[in-house]
């Protein structure tokens, strides 16, 4: 892809292993990443640019602890323009760089009052309440993909035991992909409980199947902001999601930094 030959034509020795895509209100952790270069998504061809406040739009290159990253600073969403298919060309222009992991990061109401704003929650399945799939239009075999550990079971327990490590109340869990922009009703809620879900969002699912598609690897963390809707007295909206996002932004930084520190 002609975005990849760029990003290889301004880079020397760049062989980044892990992918990154920072969701609402996380932009922030690109500051500990030491830069190579930052590139604006309107100049990678067939990137989407997001026009969602918190999704500052660039791709940063660079190293965290000597360790070869590429981050995206915001996702597109669905609900943006109806393409489920938007984060097709970031996720296999991250593949044709060599990267091996992807690390995909949102901001998500809890369904469990042990999970509660400004917590992070580590994702060990989903279920995909959409009803689309960004292979649609795909042809051949390759579109039908093994969604059996989706979130790899070794990366789990790696972050799972970096939460211990460092004393990190860090909850698991079933992630529901909606559709959005709005946000859930106290009726959909409830029966997204009854289904086991632990947090709801919009985002993550599609660049999780194109991911498993390419045969990465995927792990997933949700940020908290928020109880789902009818669980407390809170009025529901994005700024109360970036107001959160923030407050769980050390909690986040010492979580990803020591996972990547692994590699």
């Amino acid at each position: 892809m002609n975005c990849t030959k760029y990003i290889k034509s301004i880079t020397v020795n760049y062989n980044p292993k892990i992918a990154l895509i920072l969701g609402s209100g996380l932009g922030e952790f690109a500051d500990s990443i030491k830069k190579i270069a930052e590139i604006p998504y309107s100049d990678l061809e067939g990137f989407p640019v997001s026009r969602i406040a918190g999704h500052a739009g660039n791709l940063i290159l660079g190293e965290i602890a000597g360790v070869e990253i590429i981050a995206m600073q915001g996702r597109v969403h669905y609900y943006e323009n109806g393409q489920v298919e938007a984060m097709k060309t970031p996720i296999r222009c991250f593949k044709e760089l060599g990267c091996e992991t992807v690390i995909l990061t949102n901001a998500a109401g809890s369904l469990d009052y042990n999970a509660g704003p400004g917590s992070v929650m580590l994702i060990t399945d989903y279920i995909n309440f959409t009803g689309v799939s960004p292979l649609f239009s795909e042809t051949g075999n390759e579109r039908f993909v093994n969604m059996v550990n989706a979130y790899n079971k070794d990366l789990r327990r790696k972050i799972l035991n970096i939460a211990e490590d460092n004393n990190i109340h860090l909850s698991k869990g079933v992630y529901a992909w909606m559709c959005g922009p709005q946000f859930e009703t106290p009726a959909e809620i409830n029966a997204l409980k009854v289904l086991g879900v632990n947090a709801a969002g919009m985002s993550t699912v599609p660049e999780t199947i194109l991911a498993r598609q390419q045969d990465m690897k995927v792990l997933a963390l949700s940020v908290i902001t928020n109880y789902a809707a009818g669980m407390d007295n809170e009025d529901l909206s994005h700024e109360q999601t970036m107001k959160f996002a923030n407050k769980a932004s050390q909690t986040f930084k010492t979580i990803l930094t020591e996972f990547i520190k692994g590699f």
